[in-house]
């Protein structure tokens, strides 16, 4: 099995971790193929300046993957400085925020993971530097884990890139793969619009948001769906910089609002983990970015741009009058459970999907492969099987957001005049 020939499509978070650890395991064959023609794809999704690093799921079994995660993270001569460890504040305010955050709490206490419980809204206070001044937090419940924090997303993937290469695995760029090819009902190999063919004893689809427009002969329906994410940066000043960037991660579960501290640049990053926005393409959400459309192709909707000014002041008072340096619709897929799918494609042996990472597979980056791997090589525990089995029972919605995604309206993308400042 180790000589068969595997091809992966997407070198996203999925992607390369597959490969990598396919690789590890002394696969030889292992060929990524990618549409674009840079490497990381410029709108790919694991782009970008950072991403949560967190343990504290209400689910048992990412709180407990999240932990290794976070191990392999700290070793330096791995990583770098990809991964911070800034800690982690988890915070609820409405009944469904504090019930996350409650379930998270327990399973991060269970795992051994430094943490602070905060009895009153003076103690989430204290959690910060004194000249970074902060919000009241009335009304707000939850903790903070010191282990965790954030990595740079876009370092953590050229790195793991760089490491599929390291071991002989070859990735193909400007390989927009558009068809699969099938013999006696298995897909034997794909081709790509430059008219080149790739056969192998199994193809995985690893390509993210991607997924259902590429493939509608899949017909994945509402278990594979692409919804647009909105994010935010602010520049900060060097003074700014000084105060804020000893400061946590923030994420409350009751808004879906975070925020991260000032990377190295002075960019403070923040977005929203919600249902999102559908862009319906013959119906079917396709995702809609720089690539797909240079000019407005990073703007969200102008009702974000006020919502995320008005979080923000409920975290840093001080920084909400700024003017926003940036925007980005980042394009998630997501399963309606947020669960991952990694499986088989139903009776068809050749093909497997890699993919739903659902917002939060990034912080899995060094350890989510191995997952896969195991699946390939029929050594995962049946209830991991079963758990992101495509033809799963997805009738329970995701717990750390609820809600149904909002079509996307492209008469009310924001200009840079909404950006301004204006509590």
């Amino acid at each position: 099995m180790l000589s068969h020939k595997i091809v992966i499509v997407g070198a996203g978070c999925f992607g390369v971790s597959t490969a990598y650890h396919l690789l590890k395991r002394g696969f030889t064959g292992v060929t990524i193929l990618d549409r674009s023609s840079t490497i990381p794809a410029l709108d790919a999704a694991s782009n970008d300046i950072n991403r949560i690093v967190r343990s504290s799921y209400s689910d048992p079994f990412y709180a407990k993957l999240a932990r290794e995660a976070i191990a392999m993270w700290k070793d330096k001569e791995e990583w770098g400085n990809t991964y911070q460890e800034s800690g982690v504040v988890v915070l609820g305010s409405s009944e469904k925020g504090i019930s996350y955050v409650t379930e998270s709490h327990r399973n991060d206490a269970g795992l051994g993971a430094s943490l602070q419980w905060f009895p009153n809204s003076s103690s989430i206070q204290a959690i910060f530097p004194p000249e970074a001044r902060t919000a009241s937090f009335d009304q707000q419940k939850g903790y903070i884990n010191y282990d965790g924090g954030w990595a740079n997303a876009s370092q953590g993937l050229s790195m793991m890139i760089s490491k599929v290469t390291a071991l002989n695995g070859k990735i193909l760029p400007s390989k927009c793969v558009t068809t699969l090819l099938r013999q006696n009902g298995k897909t034997i190999g794909v081709e790509c619009t430059d008219g080149s063919i790739y056969t192998a004893s199994l193809i995985v689809l690893a390509i993210g948001s991607w997924t259902p427009s590429s493939f509608p002969i899949l017909d994945l329906g509402l278990r594979c769906l692409a919804t647009g994410q909105c994010i935010a940066t602010l520049q900060l000043t060097d003074d700014e910089m000084r105060r804020y960037r000893k400061c946590p991660v923030v994420l409350d579960f009751s808004t879906g609002f975070y925020i991260f501290p000032p990377n190295e640049q002075g960019i403070v990053k923040m977005a929203t983990h919600v249902p999102g926005y559908t862009h319906t393409i013959d119906n079917i959400s396709t995702p809609r970015t720089v690539t797909t459309d240079p000019h407005q192709g990073l703007s969200i909707p102008k009702s974000d741009i006020q919502s995320m000014r008005r979080y923000l002041k409920g975290v840093y008072p001080d920084l909400a009058g700024k003017p926003f340096s940036g925007t980005r619709l980042c394009w998630y897929n997501d399963s309606i459970d947020g669960d991952w799918v990694i499986d088989r494609y139903k009776t068809d042996p050749g093909l497997m999907l890699a993919t739903a990472g659902s917002g939060h597979a990034f912080k899995f980056l060094p350890v989510i492969g191995r997952l896969v791997a195991d699946i390939i090589q029929g050594a995962s525990d049946p209830s991991v099987v079963s758990k992101f089995a495509l033809e799963r029972n997805m009738s329970r919605l995701d717990s750390s957001r609820c809600g149904t995604p909002t079509e996307l309206n492209l008469g009310d993308l924001c200009t840079p005049e909404d950006l301004t400042g204006d509590v």
